[in-house]
């Protein structure tokens, strides 16, 4: 009898793991997806942008864009991806240290997919089938961030620099683990209306070392498959580099504008990205946000600009975009973004994400 539709599930969850000790492109891609709404209304184009508690993921010298007085800030987002197959959580703070124009911070992100069957022992030894057999596991990506920033006021304008220190940790069940080490080094130079900014991600290039532990059993059913056994093995992510423009415009009272462009460029292979070569592909991010009265935002974006061939061979300019509405009340940020990841065989893999940042001031002495 054949096994080979024993562990789709199973296999799909291994199928990403490195099988050797060399850069994987895509590697811990979890964290390129971004956290916050008001990042995704954006078209995650926000590294110039993003001054809060939620710049540690996109750029660590956003957190000393934030006013010393604001004192602690927390945040938290919660999103669904690819119709709530996939859960992507995010829970950080941030605070002023004592010395002046100085922030630190604290991230946690957890991208996973749980409840997935384990069909491995699907079949008993007389190959007979027995569904009591199938397990549940989860696959969750983990990353721990440790965020400082500091700001230097000039006359002629404010220069950021921050820097995070990264620990991840991947596990699929209790099949595989890895844990990683990184660092990202970012800065922001506001002028005016004008903001630039450079973002070096996994600047010394993040490694992950993987490790698996199987029976003697599934090892036998992976082979009979037709299935790589995985073996321990370092995988690298190699350093994204993220130039960005920020500009703000004054419409009217009270009516504000803001744009972003950013330009990411990956250096772990060719891409298929609108400008692609080897080893260096760039992936352009495109984002707007109205504000009233710095009440009420509305935003839109666009992202993943890609050359998709359909099936008579006929290319075409796909894209993810994206919008999103945010609400201020006192030191309560709400903020809500939808965006279309494409279509997949006809299906929709739309994503709601909604994120919450509060900010709780000190006292102050009568």
């Amino acid at each position: 009898m054949s096994l080979r539709f024993v562990a789709p599930l199973f296999v799909l969850a291994f199928s990403a793991l490195p099988q050797g000790g060399w850069a994987q492109k895509y590697s811990n891609e979890f964290l390129s997806i971004g956290v916050g709404a008001r990042a995704h209304g954006m078209g995650t184009a926000v590294v110039a942008s993003q001054n809060d508690v939620y710049a540690a993921a996109w750029n660590p010298a956003g957190l000393a864009g934030l006013d010393p007085s604001a004192g602690l800030e927390i945040g938290a987002m919660h999103a669904e991806w690819f119709g709530g197959v996939g859960n992507y959580d995010f829970l950080g703070f941030t605070l002023p240290l004592a010395a002046k124009n100085q922030r630190i911070g604290v991230s946690l992100i957890r991208f996973g997919i749980d409840n997935i069957p384990n069909t491995l022992s699907l079949y008993e030894a007389d190959g007979t089938i027995n569904f009591d057999n199938v397990t549940e596991f989860s696959a969750a990506d983990y990353a721990f961030l440790g965020t400082y920033a500091r700001s230097y006021p000039k006359a002629k304008g404010t220069l950021r620099v921050g820097g995070n220190v990264k620990v991840i940790h991947r596990s699929i069940g209790e099949f595989a683990s890895s844990w990683g080490f990184g660092l990202d080094l970012g800065a922001q130079l506001e002028r005016g209306d004008w903001t630039y900014a450079l973002l070096a991600r996994d600047l010394t290039t993040t490694f992950n070392a993987w490790s698996f532990s199987f029976t003697e059993a599934e090892r036998a059913t992976l082979q009979l498959t037709n299935n790589t056994v995985p073996i321990n093995s370092v995988e690298t992510t190699r350093p994204t580099l993220v130039l960005a423009l920020a500009r703000q415009f004054n419409l009217a009272q009270n009516l504000g504008l803001a744009a972003e462009l950013n330009l990411i460029a990956t250096t772990d292979g060719k891409r298929n990205t609108l400008l692609s070569a080897d080893p260096i592909s760039i992936d352009p991010a495109l984002g707007l946000e109205a504000n009233y009265g710095s009440f009420i935002f509305l935003r839109a974006g666009v992202s993943q600009l890609q050359r998709i061939a359909d099936f008579d061979q006929v290319e075409r300019l796909n894209s993810r975009p994206s919008i999103g509405l945010g609400l201020k009340v006192g030191q309560l940020n709400v903020d809500y973004a939808y965006t279309d990841l494409g279509e997949d065989d006809g299906r929709s893999t739309y994503s709601h994400i909604i994120s919450l940042r509060l900010g709780i001031r000190p006292r102050t002495a009568e």
